[in-house]
């Protein structure tokens, strides 16, 4: 089965994403929440959970599971967030509206998933 061509670039985009984890791991470090314990680790274990859940939406076998697992992750990542947003550090010199603005991003991007259901 052929997939719609934005699918494909919803994977790529979450296999990228995942691997900048492994590049620039200081970066997501920085934002990550206090409140959570083992930063690196965590910040690895996202990329990774980024780049196989990519992988996974490209077989039919595993989409349904990848669109499940995607949702998940973001909304995880919603803490992320609005600790951005609560912190001037982890804002990391990004303008408040920019901040605001990439919280209903985030439900775009579920709903962005969700909607491969149906493929």
């Amino acid at each position: 089965m052929q997939y719609p061509w934005h699918l494909y670039l919803m994977g790529a985009m979450y296999i990228v994403a995942g691997i900048i984890h492994f590049i620039k791991p200081k970066m997501y470090m920085r934002i990550m929440p206090r409140y959570l314990p083992a930063h690196k680790p965590l910040v690895l274990l996202s990329g990774l959970a980024e780049i196989f859940l990519g992988f996974l939406l490209f077989f039919p076998e595993t989409k349904a599971l990848a669109i499940y697992g995607i949702i998940l992750m973001l909304v995880i990542f919603l803490l992320v967030h609005f600790y951005m947003l609560s912190s001037k550090k982890a804002g990391a010199g990004i303008p408040k509206w920019a901040l605001i603005l990439r919280i209903p991003l985030q439900f775009f991007l579920m709903y962005w998933a969700w909607f491969y259901l149906q493929f």
